[in-house]
């Protein structure tokens, strides 16, 4: 599929001298865009008294849009790495922009599948392909520090609900003016359709931004200083590439789907029901001593925590390795989830505390993956493989939010639930953990049959190239 000219890679290719450091806020352009995906919970309510619908039906949203996020990631991957990010970007700023208008439409309409057909399925056309765009390219530029890199590139997606989250909540503040925010209290759902209306012009300015911003690596630029050679110090970490077509018929990149999997599953259903979940852990006597402004700040912390870990944690696995990072990850997940279970709901710092340490390995899972990813198959063709890779989010899309909205549903009705409704589901979480670290410890390198021939052309800033000034 041709791109317009003006969209196409070979006009972004950066000149002599460019700095890589402007790429970074390209990608958080777009990032902190389509991680509004992340605040859903603050209007989740809502939803379900304006559709009279169940926790579940209105969860179907967000697992849709995850769903698509991963089916688009991996259909698209290879044109995105063909096409370059800002034709990936500006297409993914059109397609989550008309997600927010169809989902406003359907809202204002009380037809909640244009909700699925808008927010779930364009809108998650978007995220897929958005979500994919800068993280190759910040790989390219960034060869010597790939941790620090995809860090960069997805922490935005993380940071986006701490943004969004308040500015929804005010956004519906000023659009119900019987709205505070209150213990108890729930928006219009009119008050939403325009929260969404407003949101899907911002983002669309916001994108393309992004995309006009942002430029490729010239073929065999490297870093000043940055020796290819001492690149495979590190175990597991190849100087070699893998295509995207044999990539998939290795047991590493299944292994580490498994992975991805089951920490997006253990992290996912707590940030798609956050909101809701702090006030049900304090809730007696049917009245929550978290009030739903609380819970909504509640939201934008885990954000915050999302974020920071997909940097910091990221960061850190270039100096201990993308495999022990992991076993960090789902091992010591699974200790904080038994913790959360079982005295979570004891006090509220250590409800938030738990949480927010959860949501930094939860975010610190994505921003590590396409790290492991180039170290286990090169970059050539990591963007498209990343995309594949994805599909691990859309299964963990729906198994998450459908675990915990489940049980919950078979527990009680929203606003009458208590902490230990939770607790069958945050102990499934648990297993799920447990099959990821197991799955984690069985990669080992890649097998040499994968590998490229040695002559086959790969654009990648690891070849020997021209010295470069820029750092």
């Amino acid at each position: 599929m041709a791109v317009p000219s003006f969209l196409a890679r070979e006009r972004i290719i950066a000149k002599p001298g460019f700095n890589r450091w402007l790429i970074p806020p390209a990608a958080l352009a777009v990032h902190l865009s389509i991680g509004q995906a992340y605040a859903t919970s603050v209007y989740k309510v809502a939803l379900v008294e304006h559709f009279d619908a169940s926790l579940t039906q209105i969860g179907i949203i967000f697992s849709l849009a995850i769903v698509m996020l991963g089916v688009s990631a991996a259909l698209f991957g290879t044109w995105v790495d063909k096409n370059g990010p800002r034709a990936a970007m500006a297409t993914a700023a059109v397609f989550w922009s008309a997600g927010f208008l169809v989902g406003s439409l359907g809202i204002f309409t009380n037809q909640l599948w244009l909700v699925y057909l808008g927010y779930g399925f364009l809108g998650g056309i978007g995220l897929g392909i958005g979500y994919i765009s800068p993280v190759s390219t910040l790989i390219k530029w960034f060869p010597d520090r790939p941790g620090l890199a995809t860090g960069m590139a997805i922490m935005g997606f993380g940071g986006g609900a701490m943004v969004a989250s308040p500015l929804s909540r005010q956004l519906m503040n000023w659009y119900d003016e019987d709205y505070t925010g209150a213990a108890g209290e729930v928006a219009s759902g009119n008050s939403v359709a325009l929260l969404f209306l407003t949101l899907g012009v911002l983002y669309l300015v916001f994108m393309l931004f992004g995309a006009l911003i942002v430029r490729v690596p010239a073929p065999n630029w490297r870093p000043h200083g940055f020796d290819p050679a001492t690149v495979k110090q590190k175990a597991l970490v190849t100087t070699e590439n893998v295509s995207a077509s044999n990539a998939i018929k290795t047991p590493q990149f299944w292994l580490l789907w498994t992975v991805l999997f089951c920490n997006v599953t253990a992290g996912i259903g707590i940030l798609e029901q956050a909101a809701p979940m702090i006030q049900d852990f304090f809730r007696e006597g049917g009245t929550s001593a978290v009030a739903a402004a609380a819970a909504a700040g509640f939201v934008g912390l885990l954000s915050l925590f999302n974020m920071a870990g997909r940097f910091a944690w990221s960061t850190t696995s270039d100096y201990i390795g993308r495999k022990p990072i992991y076993m960090v990850y789902l091992g010591v997940g699974i200790v904080l989830y038994i913790a959360l279970a079982t005295i979570g709901g004891s006090a509220v710092w250590l409800f938030v505390a738990l949480a927010a340490v959860i949501i930094s390995f939860y975010g610190g899972g994505f921003a590590t993956v396409p790290a492991y990813l180039r170290d286990l198959f090169g970059t050539y063709q990591v963007g498209a493989i990343h995309g594949r890779l994805l599909t691990a989010w859309a299964a963990a899309g729906i198994a998450g939010p459908l675990i915990i909205n489940g049980i919950l549903d078979m527990q009680g009705e929203p606003g009458n639930l208590v902490a230990s409704d939770y607790r069958p589901a945050l102990f499934i979480m648990v297993g799920i953990l447990a099959v990821g670290f197991v799955a984690n410890l069985m990669i080992k390198p890649v097998a040499e049959k994968w590998f490229e021939p040695k002559d086959t052309d790969i654009p990648t800033a690891a070849a020997e190239p021209e010295r470069s000034t820029t750092r």
